[in-house]
């Protein structure tokens, strides 16, 4: 898995190499000497361009190593040539570095481009729409905010952490509302939330924080 990470990492440059080897081939020694080398040289730097390295960036992400997935995403010189799911998926990673960073706006952007061109994996559109749910409740869309995230809850979030951020996003939505039937729902978000178990510390400190007063909540 290791070697195959590092060749996808590579692999744009690795085919680069090839092709000058198999030029120099040919010149020397022919082309059918040389046709193995173009045709591995060509199969892996169109595989950079057409599938890109996707997987090797999540390995970062999961890995805590936000700068090292940043650099992997801008040797994506050309993402419209990415295959459309790919595609989706890359401004997907954008649009959360760009949250990472606290561009909101950019963030938005690259988010609605993913969701426009579709992901053919349900949880990773969930995961798409939780995002553009927190986007819209940081401008104050309160009503936008729940329908993304109502979208997530339904399509599927693929961790714990992200599905307790969900329900926790719920529940202080209906706090927010008020009325007694709300209340009872945010006491519902809360507990999924904690039923999820997480373990990011953003999360864990905010069910904390909730736990100070949602036994006082009415309903």
């Amino acid at each position: 898995m290791k070697y195959y990470n590092w060749l996808l990492k590579w692999r744009f440059w690795l085919g680069i190499a090839l092709l000058v080897l198999a030029v120099v081939v040919n010149i020397t020694s022919g082309f059918w000497p040389s046709f193995i080398l173009y045709f591995t040289a060509v199969i892996l730097v169109a595989g950079h361009f057409f599938i890109g390295p996707m997987r090797v960036i999540q390995e970062y992400i999961e890995n805590g190593d936000v700068d090292g997935a940043k650099k992997i995403l801008a040797s994506i010189w050309f993402p419209n040539l990415l295959y459309k799911p790919i595609r989706a998926a890359y401004y997907t990673l954008k649009g959360q570095m760009a949250m990472m960073d606290q561009d909101f706006t950019t963030a938005e952007q690259h988010m609605k481009q993913s969701e426009k061109l579709g992901l053919s994996i349900p949880e990773a559109e969930g995961a798409n729409k939780l995002q553009l749910g927190m986007l819209a409740i940081q401008r104050g869309d309160m009503k936008q905010g729940e329908s993304y995230i109502r979208a997530a809850i339904r399509l599927g979030i693929p961790d714990k952490d992200s599905r307790a951020m969900a329900f926790l996003q719920m529940c202080s939505i209906y706090m927010q509302k008020g009325d007694i039937r709300s209340m009872r729902a945010a006491k519902d978000f809360y507990r999924k939330a904690k039923a999820e178990k997480p373990i990011n510390s953003e999360v864990l400190s905010q069910i904390k924080q909730l736990d100070k007063y949602i036994s006082r909540v009415p309903g």
